[in-house]
C-alpha cells in the first residue's frame, strides 16, 4: 500500500495546532497546573512543536522547490514566519503578537508551496520522496 502525504497540509495543521496551543489553550484549561498537569509555557512542549513546525516545515517546503517548481518564495515566507515563531519564546510581553505573525506567514508560506507544486502538474505532487 503506497500512503501519500500532503505536507503542506501536515504544515498547515501543525502551524494551526501549535496556535491553539498557545492562544486557546490558556483561557480554556487553566485548571490543569491544579491538577498537576502543565502544557502551558511547558518549554519542553513549546520547543517540540517549534521543531515539528520546522521539520515538517523544511520538508514540505524543500521538497517543492527541488522538485515541483524551484521558487524560493514559500521558504522565504516560511522562514520569516519561523523567526516570529521563535522570537515568541524569548518575547513574552510580544508571544501573542509575534505567535499570529508567524502562524500567518508560515500558514500562507505552505498554501502557496501548494498551489506552485499544483501548478506544476506534476503527478507525483502528494508522495513521500
Amino acid at each position: 500500500m503506497n500512503i501519500k502525504i500532503n505536507w503542506d497540509a501536515l504544515g498547515i495543521a501543525t502551524s494551526v495546532a501549535c496556535a491553539i496551543h498557545c492562544a486557546l489553550l490558556p483561557v480554556l484549561i487553566s485548571s490543569l497546573p491544579i491538577l498537576g498537569i502543565n502544557i502551558i509555557h511547558n518549554l519542553v512542549f513549546e520547543w517540540g512543536m517549534i521543531g515539528l513546525a520546522f521539520i515538517v516545515g523544511s520538508y514540505s517546503l524543500f521538497h517543492g522547490y527541488i522538485k515541483h517548481h524551484r521558487s524560493a518564495v514559500p521558504v522565504l515566507i516560511f522562514s520569516i514566519g519561523f523567526i516570529f515563531l521563535v522570537l515568541k519564546q524569548f518575547a513574552p510581553k510580544f508571544e501573542l503578537l509575534f505567535l499570529s505573525i508567524a502562524v500567518l506567514l508560515i500558514i500562507s508560506a505552505h498554501f502557496y508551496n501548494y498551489r506552485l507544486c499544483h501548478q506544476s502538474k506534476c503527478s507525483s505532487l502528494h508522495h513521500q520522496h
